[in-house]
C-alpha cells in the first residue's frame, strides 16, 4: 500500500487556494516591510527572492516558508512580529497541510525531476501557454480567476532562477509539443522558452519522442524531490487530487523508473535538436 498525504483544496486549474490566514499573513509582512522603509525590490534582495515573490506573499498567493520567515525576521527588525504571524497562519484551517510540505520540499529540494505526457510542467510555462492552458479549464474561470491563476502560474518561473543550486530535469513527451495548445504563436512561444530553459546550467531538458518502443512510466505524470538532508519524497496527480508520497519502497520504485525513462528519451543535445526542428516548421 502507498503511504502519502492527499492533496485537496486546490483552486480552479488545480493551483493551491490561498487562505484568509495567508492574506492575513501576507499584509503583516507588508506592513512591517513598510515601516522598515524598503520597497519590494530591496526586501526581496534581504530575504533572497524577487520583486514579484515578495508580492506574492504579501497578496497571499504564495506561502512563506521557515527560511523566509527568519530572513524577514531579521529585515524588519528582528521583532518577533513575523514569527508570530507564521505561528498564526500555520494552525489556521483553512491552509492545507500537504500545501505546507510540498511548498517547502519543491522551494528547499535539491534535486527535482518531472515527468509529463499531458502538458508541458508547470516551470517551464511561458505566459501565452500559461493562458492558454487555464482557457481550457471546465467550468470556465471567469476573468479575474484566469488572471489570478496566470498570476500565480508565472511567479513559480521564478523558481528555476531563485534556485541555481537546484537540479531541474524535465521529460515531457514530444506529443505535448505536437498538440499546438494555443495555436501556432503559442506554440512558438512555447518552443522559444523551452530552448532558453534548455540553456540553464542547472536545467536538464529531454523530449520522449512518438516513436519509442518501450516507455517506463505509462503509469502518467511523476515528480521526485530530494531534500537536502537526502530525503526523497513522490508527488502523482489524478483529475480530482494529488498524492504525496513517502514510503521509501514506493519512492525508490518510481526513482527507477524515472531513471529508466531517463535513458528512454532523447539525450538533452537531441531534444533541444528536436525542439529547433520543430521551432522551424512552424
Amino acid at each position: 500500500m502507498v503511504h502519502g498525504v492527499e492533496w485537496a483544496a486546490q483552486g480552479p486549474g488545480g493551483e493551491p487556494e490561498s487562505s484568509d490566514s495567508m492574506k492575513a499573513f501576507g499584509a503583516v509582512v507588508q506592513a512591517l516591510r513598510e515601516h522598515a522603509g524598503l520597497s519590494r525590490e530591496e526586501f526581496g534582495a534581504l530575504v533572497h527572492l524577487s520583486k514579484h515573490s515578495v508580492a506574492s506573499i504579501e497578496l497571499g498567493r504564495r506561502l512563506a516558508d521557515q527560511r523566509f520567515v527568519e530572513l524577514a525576521e531579521e529585515a524588519t527588525g528582528s521583532t518577533g512580529a513575523v514569527r508570530g504571524a507564521f505561528r498564526h497562519m500555520a494552525r489556521q484551517p483553512g491552509l492545507a497541510a500537504w500545501f505546507r510540505m510540498w511548498a517547502r520540499l519543491e522551494r528547499e529540494a535539491a534535486v527535482l525531476d518531472t515527468y509529463e505526457c499531458r502538458l508541458v510542467p508547470g516551470l517551464l510555462q511561458p505566459e501565452s501557454y500559461v493562458r492558454a492552458v487555464f482557457e481550457n479549464a471546465v467550468p470556465p474561470l471567469t476573468d479575474g480567476e484566469l488572471d489570478m491563476q496566470v498570476a500565480v502560474r508565472m511567479e513559480r518561473q521564478q523558481l528555476l532562477r531563485e534556485r541555481p543550486n537546484t537540479s531541474f530535469s524535465f521529460i515531457i513527451e514530444e506529443s505535448v509539443l505536437l498538440r499546438e495548445l494555443g495555436g501556432p504563436e503559442v506554440t512558438r512561444c512555447l518552443l522559444d522558452y523551452l530552448l532558453e530553459c534548455a540553456e540553464l546550467r542547472n536545467t536538464s531538458l529531454q523530449i520522449m519522442p512518438l516513436k519509442r518502443g518501450q516507455h517506463a512510466s505509462l503509469s502518467g505524470p511523476l515528480q521526485l524531490v530530494e531534500t537536502p538532508d537526502g530525503r526523497r519524497l513522490a508527488y502523482a496527480e489524478g483529475h480530482m487530487n494529488g498524492r504525496l508520497i513517502a514510503d521509501p519502497k514506493d519512492v525508490a520504485l518510481l526513482n527507477q523508473r524515472y531513471a529508466k525513462l531517463r535513458s528512454q528519451a532523447l539525450t538533452p543535445e537531441d531534444s533541444v535538436s528536436l525542439l529547433e526542428r520543430l521551432r522551424g516548421a512552424l
